[in-house]
C-alpha cells in the first residue's frame, strides 16, 4: 500500500483521496482501518471513524475506488462525528450492562443524540433512578474486561431468526422494516442489530455518565408500549465530561418550569395541556415584551391588525397548509357540512386581509403585524413547559412587497432582529434554509427567492450557514439561532420569503405600468413565540431578570410595624417603578432571604435610621450602599 507516484495501478488496486488531495493506493476491498494502517501505525491505533463527503462510515466498512476520506482519531475529541461514534459505542456498553444485570430485558433502539446517547428498554419490572449507579458500575466492569466491536453483514432472514430465538421482538420488527444491507455488531457476548459506526475497541471510553430516565413510546407512537429510556453522555476526557455535568447542573437550576413556580410567573395544568396559566408577575414580563414589540413595530412602519381564529378547510387548502399540517390542527364542526380549523399560523388571514380591497404599488411595502393566539395539536409526550406548547402567541408579521423592495425589507428585518437580541444579551447566529423536497413552485422561482435572502445577508455582512433542504414548503427562510449564557443554542426567530401563497390566494396590486402584479410576502417572527421566548429568557437569566424586565423591581422592608407608614410613603415616591412593600410579620433576615430567592433587583430596608436622606439599599448579588432618595433615583435611571 503506498501513495500513488504516477505508475499504472493494477486492476486489483484502488485509490482513495486524502484530505490534502493526495491519493492512497489500497487493495481492492480495503477498509478505513486498512487505509489508516497504510498511513501509519499510530494513526491506526487512534482511529475511530471515517468521514467521507460529510457522511460517517465505520472503520471496518469497505472503501470505494476514488472515495475521498478523512480518518478521525481520539485526538479529534471535540469533533461532533468523533463524539458521535464514541457515544454510540458507549450506548452499546449500556445495553450489554442492562442485559447482564436484568435478565429478560428486551432492547429496542440506542442512538447517539446531540449531547449524548440513549437506549430504550422493555424491563421485566420497572426500575428507578437509583439503578443508574449500578448500571454504570457494570459498564466499568466491561471496560476493565475490555471490549472490541466486530462488524458483520448478514441476510435479513438470518438476523430475523437470530432475534426471534432471543425473544427480541423489537429487533425483529426493525429487521422487517430495514432498508439496505443488514449489519450487526458484537462486543463481548452482546450482539446487536446496528448500522454503526462503532469504535475499534473500548479503550477510548474513559469518561461517561448516565444522566436520567424517561418514558418513551416504541417508535414514538403513543398507541405502542411505553419503554424505559436511559440517557447518558460520554467524552474523550474527564475534564470535558466534568464541564458538561457542571453545565447540566446549572441548566437544571435554571429550568424555567422550576423557576416559573419559584418566581410565581406561571403554572401548567392537566386541565389545559400545553396551555400555560400566566400569573400577575408573569404578565409583567409578557406585557413588557408586548410593549417592546408594539413600540418597535410602530417605529419601523408596521400596522397592527387582528384576524379570525378559525377558517374553513378550503382556506387551509388554498394556502397549502392543509396537506402539510392538517394533523396538527384542532378542527371544529360548523353546520352540517363544513369544518373550521383553529389557526396554527396567521398567514392565510393576512392574505385574505390584503386581498379584501384593490391595492396599488403606492401601498407597498405593506407591513401587517399581529401577536395572535395560535393553536397546534402537539402530541402529549412532546410538550415541554413553555418551550413546546399547544397555545402559541407569535410576534407575527407579513410584509407585502414588490420584487424591488425585497432586499431592503429583508435587510430591515435582520436589523430589527439584531436590535432585539442585543437588548437581552443574546448572541444571534443566522442560518439560510433552502428549498425542501416538498416545495411549491418552480426552481426558477426558488432561485430568485433564495438569491434575495442571500443578498440581504451578504449586504449586512452577516456570517451564516446554509441548511440545505430545510426551507418552508412555500419559500426559503433565514432562521435565527441564539446562544444563552450556558452555551445552549435555541432556534427562535425566522424570516421567510414567499412567492407561492400570494399567488395561490390570487393577490395582486396595480403597478406603475397600470398592469396587475403578484406581490411577494415576507413572513417574519423575531421572538418566535412569546411563550417560548419567555421560557428561554427565564433560563438565560436564571430568573434574575434585568431591572427593566423584572416583575418586581424594588422591594421595601419596614423593620417594624412603626416603619410601615414611612415605607409606603417611600413606595409612593418610587411609583414610576414596580415597587412592593413587604410588611409580613417575619424577621428582617427572613424577608431579605426571600428577596434573594425571588431575585428582586433592589431591596431597601427601612428602620429608625432611614429617611429620604439616608436609605439602606441592597442590590441583587449582595452589594450594599447608603444613598439619598435623589441618588437612588439617578442610579435606577441607569439600570
Amino acid at each position: 500500500m503506498r501513495a500513488s507516484q504516477g505508475r499504472e495501478v493494477s486492476c486489483s488496486d484502488m485509490k482513495v483521496v486524502l484530505p490534502d488531495n493526495s491519493e492512497l493506493e489500497l487493495p481492492d476491498g480495503a477498509t478505513g482501518l486498512d487505509a489508516a494502517r497504510a498511513i501509519g501505525p499510530k494513526l491506526a491505533e487512534q482511529a475511530v471513524l471515517v468521514r467521507s463527503n460529510g457522511n460517517v462510515q465505520d472503520l471496518r466498512a469497505p472503501l470505494e475506488d476514488g472515495q475521498p476520506i478523512q480518518i478521525l482519531t481520539t485526538r479529534d475529541k471535540d469533533d461532533p462525528d468523533a463524539l458521535y461514534v464514541l457515544r454510540h459505542s458507549t450506548a452499546h456498553l449500556l445495553a450489554e450492562a442492562v442485559r447482564r444485570l436484568y435478565p429478560g430485558t428486551k432492547i429496542a433502539i440506542g442512538p447517539p443524540i446531540e449531547n449524548g446517547f440513549y437506549y430504550d428498554f422493555d424491563f421485566p419490572e420497572p426500575i428507578g433512578e437509583e439503578a443508574l449507579e449500578r448500571i454504570e458500575e457494570e459498564m466499568r466492569k466491561e471496560l476493565v474486561e475490555g471490549r472490541s466491536w466486530n462488524r458483520e453483514e448478514v441476510a435479513a432472514e438470518e438476523a430475523k431468526r437470530y432475534f426471534a430465538e432471543q425473544g427480541e421482538e423489537y429487533k425483529v420488527e426493525l429487521v422487517d422494516t430495514a432498508e439496505g444491507p443488514i449489519t450487526m455488531y458484537t462486543q463481548g457476548d452482546f450482539r446487536d442489530l446496528c448500522r454503526g459506526p462503532h469504535l475499534q475497541d473500548s479503550t477510548p471510553v474513559r469518561a461517561f455518565k448516565l444522566t436520567g430516565l424517561a418514558g418513551a413510546y416504541w417508535r414514538g407512537n403513543e398507541h405502542n408500549k411505553q419503554l424505559t429510556r436511559i440517557y447518558g453522555t460520554a467524552f474523550y476526557d474527564q475534564a470535558d465530561l466534568d464541564a458538561y455535568l457542571e453545565n447540566l447542573e446549572q441548566a437544571r437550576a435554571r429550568d424555567h418550569r422550576r423557576l416559573g413556580a419559584q418566581l410565581d410567573l406561571f403554572h401548567l395544568s392537566d386541565h389545559a395541556p400545553g396551555m400555560p396559566f400566566w400569573h400577575p408577575k408573569g404578565m409583567v414580563i409578557w406585557n413588557a415584551l408586548e410593549d417592546l414589540r408594539r413600540r418597535e413595530n410602530s417605529r419601523r412602519g408596521y400596522v397592527e391588525v387582528k384576524t379570525p381564529l378559525m377558517y374553513d378547510v378550503e382556506t387551509w387548502k388554498t394556502s397549502g397548509h392543509w396537506e402539510k399540517f392538517k394533523d396538527e390542527m384542532f378542527l371544529v364542526p360548523y353546520g352540517e357540512d363544513r369544518t373550521l380549523g383553529l389557526k396554527p399560523m396567521n398567514c392565510p388571514g393576512h392574505m385574505l386581509l390584503f386581498g379584501s380591497t384593490l391595492r396599488s404599488y403606492r401601498d407597498l411595502p405593506l407591513r401587517y403585524a399581529e401577536a395572535s393566539t395560535l393553536h397546534r395539536n402537539e402530541r402529549g409526550g412532546t410538550l415541554h413547559g413553555l418551550l413546546r406548547v399547544q397555545h402559541v402567541t407569535q410576534d407575527d408579521a407579513h410584509l407585502f412587497v414588490t420584487a424591488e423592495q425585497i432586499e431592503d425589507e429583508i435587510f430591515a428585518a435582520l436589523d430589527f432582529a439584531a436590535y432585539l437580541y442585543e437588548l437581552f444579551g443574546l448572541e444571534a447566529r443566522f442560518e439560510l434554509s433552502t428549498r425542501p423536497d416538498n416545495k411549491l413552485g418552480t426552481d426558477e422561482e426558488w432561485d430568485f427567492t433564495e438569491g434575495a435572502l442571500q443578498a440581504a445577508l451578504d449586504r449586512r455582512g452577516i456570517p451564516y450557514t446554509i441548511n440545505a433542504g430545510d426551507g418552508a414548503f412555500y419559500g426559503p427562510k433565514i432562521d435565527l439561532h441564539m446562544t444563552d449564557v450556558l452555551g445552549r443554542s435555541w432556534q427562535m426567530g425566522t424570516i421567510q420569503l414567499d412567492s407561492q401563497m400570494p399567488s395561490r390566494f390570487g393577490l395582486t396590486y396595480m403597478g406603475a405600468d397600470n398592469e396587475e402584479h403578484t406581490p411577494y410576502v415576507i413572513h417574519r417572527a423575531l421572538f418566535g413565540s412569546l411563550e417560548r421566548f419567555i421560557g428561554i429568557l427565564i433560563e438565560h437569566y436564571g430568573g434574575a431578570f434585568p431591572f427593566w424586565l423584572a416583575p418586581v423591581q424594588i422591594r421595601i422592608l419596614p423593620v417594624g410595624e412603626g416603619h410601615r407608614g414611612a415605607a409606603h410613603e417611600l413606595a409612593r415616591k418610587l411609583a414610576e417603578f414596580r415597587v412592593e412593600v413587604d410588611e409580613r410579620d417575619e424577621t428582617v433576615g427572613k424577608r431579605i432571604r426571600d428577596t434573594e430567592v425571588e431575585k428582586i433587583p433592589v431591596t431597601i430596608v427601612y428602620g429608625d435610621k432611614e429617611s429620604d436622606d439616608s436609605l439602606a439599599v441592597r442590590e441583587r448579588g449582595g452589594e450594599q450602599s447608603t444613598r439619598t432618595l435623589d441618588e437612588l433615583l439617578s442610579h435606577l435611571a441607569t439600570l
